[in-house]
This record gives C-alpha cells, structure tokens and sequence, in this order.
C-alpha cells in the first residue's frame, strides 16, 4: 500500500528512543524527512545515526518554553512540518494527598502545555502546505486509570480532550487532529522499572513484564513499539484522510468498557 508519505518531513517529540523513535524511524522508511527531538544532545545524535540521512536534530525540552522555543527553531531550519507527533512524556508515582503542586506544574507541562504550544508554533506552517497531521499519544490511563499514577491519568485525559478541540478547530484548515491511546508497550522504562524490581529477587525482568502483561492485557503481551509506530504511520498517512478528531485505543484488548 503505497502511503503517499514520500516528501513529507515530520517532528516527532521525545524520538531519541521508545515509541518515538519506533515512530520516527516507521516515517522515514517511507520517506519522510524526521526532526529528533530530545532533551540530550547526545541521545538524540545516536538516534539520527540510527536512522540515517532522513533524520535531523531538534534538541530541547518541550515541558519547557525555552525548549519549544529551541525545538521551532530546528522546525523553521527545515522550512516547516506536514506532521507534528506529541510522544513526549512519562509515568508517574504519587498519591493525589502527597502530591506537591510542583509535580502537577511539571506533568501538565510536560503532556499538555508541550502540545499546545507546539500546535501553535506549526499550524502555520502546515497551512502554507495546504495542510497537515497532527497525532497525540495519550494512554489507555485518560479513560481507564491507574491508582498510582493520578497526575499521568489526568494530564493524559486532558492530553485527549485537547485533540478532540484542536480537531475541530482545525478540520477546516485541511488539519488533521487525532489522538492514540496506547496500552502495554514495552518500553526502555518499562525493561527499567521492570530491572529495578526484580534486582534483589531472582532478576527475571521478564518474567515480571509477562505478568503484567497476564494481569491487564487480554492479548497477554506487550505490545511492541513498532508495532504501535505501524499505526502511528497510518494515522499520517491519506489512507486515513477521513479520520479526524478520533481517539484510538491499541491495547490488546486492556480497555473494559466500550
């Protein structure tokens, strides 16, 4: 199937590794001029090398103004983006009595604000094109949450909210906003936690993900983060030319409800 991608050039936040990177490097086999972005210099070199000549540097951290200020910088370099990916961001660990406030500044800035303002900073130049994509990488966690984890629960459902705002805002400028809300990925940070876990047991960090994997996911796995990239990829693409203001779930089956 021949996506129609070839030419296009895409920033994709947080791709120096995990999803991003799988995302990342999805485009540029069909074609597509990639922006790197992360916070370290050095890790996001190491992903262009990876990837090859189709990759360019957009070093900065989006969760902050200066960091987007930096990122836009790398855009307009480029002359532009047709395609804005929001990946960045994190897990959580905290209880909605202990957490300081601080720590919620931190994760709205890191899962929404980066969103708006990179919106912002695009959107323009996806209109001079005559159009563009815009994908956000939310959670299974905006609609089904984790107890221990509230800040990523509700930035991520706001994260949500925001595509589906954005979308309508957009469709008329022949924008096009979705959002995915992935569930298990097996992700450097989950092999970590996964590693620091079992560090003072029997070390089987495997083992511990599978039975995660058993626990949440009926598919009883991770799933992989090329896996999750083929469907970012898609989503970029004119195959899915009437896909707009969706939110969609690729979770093996972890979401309970309808």
């Amino acid at each position: 199937m021949d996506l129609k991608l070839a030419g296009k050039t895409a920033l994709i936040t947080g791709s120096s590794d995990g999803i991003g990177l799988a995302v990342a490097k999805g485009l540029a086999a069909e074609g597509v001029r990639v922006l790197i972005n992360g916070r370290h210099a050095q890790k996001v070199e190491a992903a262009i090398a990876d990837i090859g000549e189709a990759a360019v540097p957009a070093v900065g951290d989006v969760a902050s103004a200066e960091g987007i200020a930096a990122i836009l910088g790398a855009v307009e370099a480029v002359g532009g983006v047709d395609i804005l990916i929001n990946n960045a961001g994190t897990g959580s660990n905290e209880t909605i009595m202990d957490a300081p406030d601080e720590k919620w500044q931190q994760y709205w800035d890191l899962h929404v604000m980066a969103a708006v303002r990179l919106a912002r900073g695009v959107v323009p130049y996806m209109e001079a094109r005559g159009g563009g994509v815009v994908l956000n990488n939310a959670s299974i966690c905006a609609v089904q949450p984790l107890w221990y984890e509230p800040i990523y629960n509700v930035t991520k459902a706001a994260l949500m909210m925001f595509s589906r705002t954005l979308a309508t805002e957009l469709v008329g400028r022949n924008i096009r906003v979705n959002c995915v809300n992935p569930g298990l990925v097996q992700t450097p940070d989950w092999v970590n936690t996964a590693k620091e876990l079992t560090r003072d047991t029997d070390g089987d960090w495997q083992g511990y993900l599978q039975g995660v994997a058993d626990e949440y996911a009926p598919i009883k796995r991770f799933c992989s983060p090329e896996e999750l990239a083929d469907f970012f990829v898609f989503l970029c693409s004119e195959r899915a030319s009437y896909s707009i203001g969706s939110t969609y779930f690729v979770d093996g089956g972890m979401k309970l409800t309808v």
